[in-house]
């Protein structure tokens, strides 16, 4: 954790660890991905470049967007029955509908340019999104002796599934497919 933050027990501060490591990963693995689709766009690398943004895209509706809503019907949920988390649930759920915009924007355009644009735009309000999530909402939840964020991890790992295939995005398939 980047503060200090006080847990409820040392299970909850295992589980702000787990938190904020997979957090780290998905930051990873979309800048990963988003630096392989600059760098075939900015070569000009066309076919390369779709390629690029098509497994991005793949990745963010299998990956990201799942663990999205699934911190929207577990730690979020839990946070706002609390009336001084409300608002900043309210504005985490509101990026979450802008970063699935953004995903669903990658996955349609055939502009690998714009592609990469969008991407940047997507990498920067993720990475302002983990903060709130790393640095405000987890740490309301740990210091709350009522509240197991162990329990809600489970609970989305539930929602999510261990074994869930990502959702494929094929070339040519229908652009106004949305998540």
């Amino acid at each position: 954790m980047n503060d200090v933050t006080i847990a409820s027990s040392d299970a909850e501060a295992a589980a702000g660890l787990a938190v904020e490591r997979h957090h780290a990963q998905l930051a990873g693995a979309l800048a990963l991905r988003a630096e392989t689709l600059s760098a075939t766009a900015a070569a000009h690398r066309w076919s390369a470049a779709d390629q690029a943004r098509l497994e991005l895209a793949n990745w963010c509706r299998g990956e990201l967007v799942p663990h999205a809503l699934a911190e929207e019907q577990t730690l979020y949920a839990e946070a706002a029955r609390r009336p001084e988390a409300r608002l900043l649930v309210d504005a985490m759920l509101a990026e979450h509908k802008v970063i699935v915009g953004l995903v669903n924007d990658i996955a349609e355009t055939t502009d690998v340019t714009r592609a990469a644009e969008l991407t940047r735009a997507l990498s920067v309000l993720f990475g302002v999104h983990l903060a709130k999530e790393n640095e405000q909402l987890l740490p309301h939840l740990l210091s709350a002796p009522d509240v197991s964020v162990a329990d809600l991890l489970a609970g989305m790992h539930d929602l999510i599934g261990a074994t869930e295939e990502p959702r494929e995005i094929r070339a040519g398939e229908d652009r106004a497919r949305r998540i």
